[in-house]
């Protein structure tokens, strides 16, 4: 028999001690910790124990008897259910040291750099409102075509017009595409049998052009009645460039399919970064907070220093974003992406901005970095931005192999970045400075930006 403090479904009032990096408060038992959504350092709170296991367990709060200085209201309660804003409850200054802190952590217990300066992270002047794409699935709720979000750990569709951290006039074009869905009955999609059509909408804006993408990621490719359909949408969304239909027929949770269909303009909309165009297709990643972008390649461009003379190498390019921001203060950029398509793009890119010393290839960059070092082409300074996993060994490797004299790494996972920081300052390279900048206020991620130069 299980010998815990605390035992399911138990009414307790407990002290929150601390925040979990996913933003959930803690609280401790004779030692046995509680995790509980909503609540704050410094708070106490009477709550009802949900779950219970080994070595710790769940809690919800039924009421907060004594409530944090940081404690803010909620723009909406159903956020924290489905996860969109878990840290809309605590004041913006506190979820920037909260995320802060984050970095700080890792960088003394993942990478054992403890002495590493850890800068304050950049916040923005308001924190709401700043996605400019939304992902929205489509279910239907009460015999209704609905839009919303998933219940956290579950896909039951909690139906909101809302979101807050969008761009306002995304969460309009949403609740417009919806109810012109509504009007020609289109089926919305079952997850359970793998029936109806219409799966997500979603939405991407430009902002500084004002132009706007619409994806609408159906089960089958046909969409009845589309020559109707497609005008509406034109007619209230002026706004609109492009229309692209996306076929998903997998029972999966992968929101896109393989194949692409092209309801009206191009496959591509166009939005600025600093001066320079980009065009962005259905398919592209492209940072979400384009204010905070502008934010972080600024800083990119100080810890690359660059004079004029130097060779660069962008390893995971994209459509070129950096690599082009950065290319009118180098010798040359040489960007490699491994999405054929994405590398495409940047080429594309370059031409739109008559850049003539960027060349983008699309490959592996541990395979296109030895290449250039046997063609004479010796990177003075190698830009990183990996996805969530973060570097592959094998360009760990090769990073220690060519030794650039600065490396710039733009990472979205502190845990990650500061694993693949250990192993870089084992081969050879010296972390001068890490500078968080939050992409995605009101929640618990942060993205940060970390220069290190060679010492060997």
């Amino acid at each position: 028999m299980n010998n815990f403090p605390v035992n399911k479904n138990e009414t307790i009032e407990v002290d929150i001690i601390d925040l979990t990096h996913e933003g959930m408060g803690v609280a401790k038992v004779d030692g046995y910790p509680l995790f509980i959504e909503n609540a704050l350092p410094g708070e106490k709170i009477e709550i009802k124990v949900l779950k219970v296991g080994k070595s710790f367990g769940y809690g919800k709060v039924l009421t907060i008897l004594k409530s944090s200085e940081d404690r803010v209201p909620v723009k909406d309660a159903n956020f924290t259910k489905v996860g969109i804003s878990p840290l809309q409850h605590l004041a913006y200054g506190a979820q920037l040291t909260f995320k802060t802190d984050q970095v700080k952590n890792v960088m003394q217990r993942v990478a054992k750099l403890p002495d590493v300066p850890v800068l304050d992270a950049i916040g923005m002047n308001n924190p709401w409102g700043y996605r400019n794409k939304a992902q929205i699935p489509v279910r239907k709720i009460e015999d209704k075509l609905q839009t919303g979000f998933f219940r956290k750990n579950s896909h039951d569709l909690i139906p909101l017009e809302h979101f807050y951290i969008q761009d306002p006039k995304i969460d309009d074009a949403v609740i417009k595409i919806r109810d012109i869905m509504r009007r020609y009955s289109i089926k919305p999609y079952n997850e359970s049998d793998n029936t109806g059509n219409l799966r997500h909408i979603v939405v991407r804006r430009g902002y500084h052009t004002g132009e706007m993408m619409v994806v609408l990621i159906t089960r089958t490719p046909k969409l009845f009645p589309s020559s109707k359909i497609i005008p509406d949408i034109l007619e209230a969304l002026p706004e609109v460039v492009s229309i692209v239909q996306n076929v998903n027929p997998k029972r999966t949770n992968v929101i896109f399919g393989d194949e692409t269909i092209l309801l009206h303009g191009e496959d591509k909309m166009i939005d600025t970064i600093f001066d320079l165009k980009f065009e962005i297709s259905s398919r592209s990643f492209y940072q979400v907070n384009p204010q905070q972008t502008e934010v972080m390649y600024n800083k990119v461009k100080e810890y690359a220093a660059l004079t004029g003379k130097e060779i660069v190498v962008d390893a995971y390019c994209g459509i070129g974003t950096i690599g082009l921001t950065l290319a009118k203060d180098a010798k040359h950029v040489y960007g490699v992406e491994v999405i054929e398509e994405a590398a495409k793009n940047a080429e594309s890119n370059a031409k739109l901005n008559d850049i003539t010393n960027a060349t983008f290839t699309a490959g592996l960059a541990e395979e296109a970095l030895p290449r250039m070092i046997e063609n004479d082409i010796k990177p003075d300074v190698v830009i990183v931005d990996p996805p969530r996993k973060g570097l592959e060994a094998s360009l760990v490797e090769t990073l220690i192999e060519t030794k650039p004299d600065r490396i710039v790494y733009v990472s979205c996972n502190p845990a990650t970045l500061a694993r693949d920081l250990a192993l870089l300052v084992e081969g050879g390279f010296e972390v001068k400075e890490v500078q968080p900048v939050d992409n995605f206020p009101q929640t618990t991620h942060i993205e940060s930006v970390t220069l290190l130069t060679r010492t060997v």
